[in-house]
């Protein structure tokens, strides 16, 4: 999607939460030290994330939403391939906008500047997206946090492709400690009530030249989970 508007301030939208000031801070730090593509996770095309959307057979008519999306280029692709229904969520602002500046007007990407971790969606998706925001939960009650939101976020019979460090992957990013998982710790930490569809591999190589193994998932939300 070439040739944008100005791009308004995103404002929280599609569900309540609060923003962490500190994370707030730290993030909007961050992209404003460097360009999107400078950063040590761009990635001009998504493949892992949108191979395994094809494996999971998500349809153009699906709630998508992308969970740290930030500067991700994932929303250009996903409009490209006639996506009616996304949503990009993140913490910073200035990531947000960087998004948003590319996009032409009318767009159908709903923009939500929250804490995920705070955040009370008030509608249901279809698939749930995180390249790289699990790997930044060091906490366990901030992951039993993050998981609780996911699975009331998702529909019944609704997916999850997640991307995170690999056990052999940088301890830390971007000035954060990070925890690692195999997809097998993975598929454990996300929970028995998800089907795992696919498991892979992605070596990823950053701007800068540093390899970065990362652990996927796909799954699937059991249709008759209790709520």
């Amino acid at each position: 999607m070439k040739q944008p508007r100005e791009a308004s301030p995103p404002t929280p939208t599609g569900g309540t939460g609060d923003v962490d000031g500190g994370r707030v801070t730290h993030w909007d730090g961050v992209y404003s030290s460097r360009g999107p593509t400078e950063m040590s996770w761009f990635q001009a095309t998504p493949t892992a994330s949108l191979e395994l959307l094809d494996v999971l057979g998500v349809s153009r008519q699906s709630g998508v939403i992308d969970v740290g999306g930030g500067a991700s280029l994932l929303v250009d692709h996903l409009l490209e391939r006639g996506f009616e229904d996304v949503s990009v969520l993140d913490v910073s602002d200035a990531a947000l906008r960087s998004a948003r500046s590319r996009l032409t007007s009318g767009a159908p990407v709903t923009w939500v500047r929250t804490d995920v971790l705070s955040w009370h969606p008030e509608r249901g998706f279809d698939l749930w997206h995180d390249r790289a925001v699990f790997h930044f939960l060091t906490d366990a009650v901030d992951r039993l946090t993050y998981l609780r939101t996911m699975r009331r976020a998702l529909r019944p019979g609704g997916a999850v492709i997640m991307g995170t460090f690999a056990s052999d992957g940088p301890d830390q990013c971007s000035g954060l400690p990070v925890a690692r998982y195999s997809s097998e710790e993975l598929a454990a930490a996300i929970g028995a009530e998800f089907d795992i569809v696919a498991a892979r591999r992605e070596v990823h190589t950053t701007p800068r030249g540093a390899i970065q193994p990362f652990s996927w998932l796909a799954a699937r939300l059991r249709a008759n989970r209790l709520a």
